[in-house]
This record gives structure tokens, sequence and C-alpha cells, in this order.
């Protein structure tokens, strides 16, 4: 038996954190004295406490800890699956910093270079175009940031099996409304649409008219400051919002393998202010 300073030295965890985990129930002590409440650990435990180690280090919360530990049955299956998806997290996550560090990497040379930093909204491009009339295939709901990778694959899904099942004609990419006044990470209203060749029933008419449009090629981190460039140049030359703002996807994220190879649309529909009386 170990007492729990030696179990505490042995695998690198404080006392203080080996009790939090006993109140929590994910590691117990394998005996208590009763008279004077010092907590043993068996031999056999110290395996388990590095198994819990090993998982923090690939960021396991201690709840998802705690289940793949009291999964009796098929523990190696949940594991496997439970360390695959959290590859791909860090992965994802990989991706994200690298993005980043290249960000502040060409923000540094631009100072370095006596520019802003703000300079790269220069190079986004504005352009203001007639779109005609089309007619959606759509499903609208509203939905949480949050859920926006799921609800764009379960949408889409739905949309493109309708389209195989009625043998219907797409005329563009599948594109996504948002018709929502203000921005809310609880939920914004959203339309997930494909254009489509026939008017059927499910379909409605959707026309944008004069529109704004840059063409995004990157991550979709890029989004927010091809909004901010198409408000400041309808500002500037005195257009208003005229109908939902819409993205089209031209290439599909689930088929690309980096994300610099994304293209997307952005369309921003606008009218001509009316003179001030």
């Amino acid at each position: 038996m170990l007492s729990i300073g030696e179990f505490s030295n042995i695998c690198k965890v404080s006392t203080k954190t080996l009790r939090y985990y006993a109140e929590m129930g994910l590691i117990l002590p394998d005996k208590v004295n009763l008279e004077n409440g010092y907590r043993y650990y068996s031999i056999e435990q110290l395996e388990t406490m590095l198994f819990i180690n090993r998982l923090k280090t690939y960021n396991f919360s201690l709840d998802e800890i705690k289940a793949i530990l009291e999964s009796k049955e098929n523990q190696d299956e949940k594991l496997y699956l439970a360390l695959t998806k959290k590859k791909k997290e860090i992965e994802r996550q990989e991706q994200e910093l690298a993005r980043t560090l290249d960000q502040l990497g060409q923000d540094i040379e631009g100072l370095e270079q006596g520019k802003s930093i703000m300079s790269y909204l220069e190079g986004i491009d504005v352009q203001l175009t007639e779109v005609p009339l089309m007619y959606l295939l759509s499903i609208r709901k509203m939905v949480a940031e949050c859920n926006f990778t799921e609800e764009y694959g379960s949408c889409f899904g739905t949309l493109f099996r309708k389209i195989a099942d009625d043998n219907l004609t797409m005329t563009a990419p599948p594109m996504v409304l948002f018709h929502s006044a203000e921005f809310s990470p609880l939920g914004l209203d959203t339309e997930f649409a494909i254009p489509i060749q026939e008017y059927v029933t499910g379909t409605r008419d959707f026309y944008p008219a004069l529109c704004l449009k840059t063409v995004l090629v990157g991550p979709y981190s890029g989004l927010s400051s091809v909004y901010a460039k198409q408000r400041e140049w309808a500002e500037r030359e005195g257009y208003e919002s005229s109908n939902a703002l819409y993205e089209v996807y031209v290439t599909d994220p689930s088929q690309v393998s980096r994300e610099s190879e994304l293209i997307t649309e952005i369309y921003y529909p606008v009218r001509k202010k009316a003179p001030n009386r």
C-alpha cells in the first residue's frame, strides 16, 4: 500500500488534487484509516492514475475520463472512438494556431514596413452587381452559433436528398441567407438554400437584384472583415440594405484539405438611399 503522499509523489499529482478526484468519484483511495483519516492507494492504482494523466494531456475533461473509466463493456472500443475524436479536435486547433501564427507574422512584417495592422482590408474587393431571380429549395430555422456546422451538414443533406429524389436541377452552389436583424450566439434566423431550375412545391422566389459582391478565398474567419468592408462601401456610396445578406459556398468545406482552398461569395443586397429632404 502507498500513502497518499507517496502516491502523490510517484504520479506527480498533488494530494489536494487526489482528494478532489476522490470527491468526484474519479479514483478513490483503496483504504482509509477510520481512526486518523489517512488515505492509502494500492500499487495497481498507479496504472489508473497514469491513465488519467495521459488522457488529461490529450485535453480530456475529468467528466470524459470518468465516463471512460466507468464503461464496463467495450471499453477499448469506446476509448478508441474518444481518442479518434480528440485527435481531430487537436488537429483542428493546430490548424487554427498555425493560421493565427501566419497572420501574426504578416502583421509584424507589415508594421515593420510602416503599414497599418488593418491594411489588409484594402485587399478586399467590393463590386456592385445585378443578381437575377432564382428559385430556392430551402430550410429556414433558428440556429445557435455553436450548432452551425452540424446544421449545415444536416440541412443541406436533407435538401440534396430531395433534389435527387425529385430529379431536380441545381443551378448554383448551396447558399445560406441570414435573416436576423442582429447577431446573437444563442440563435440566428438562418435559411439553408439551394437554387434549382424547377419551380415546385417547397420552393420560393428570391430576387436579390442589386448586390454588393465579394469573393473570399480562404477560411471563414475572414467573413467578418468582408461584412465590414461591404457596409463601409455602402455607407460611403449612399446605399442601404434591401434584403437578407447571403453567402454562396462555391467549394464544399468537406471536400477541401486546407482552409486556404475555400471559396465563398458574399452578397449584400442593397438599394440607393432616398435623398434627404
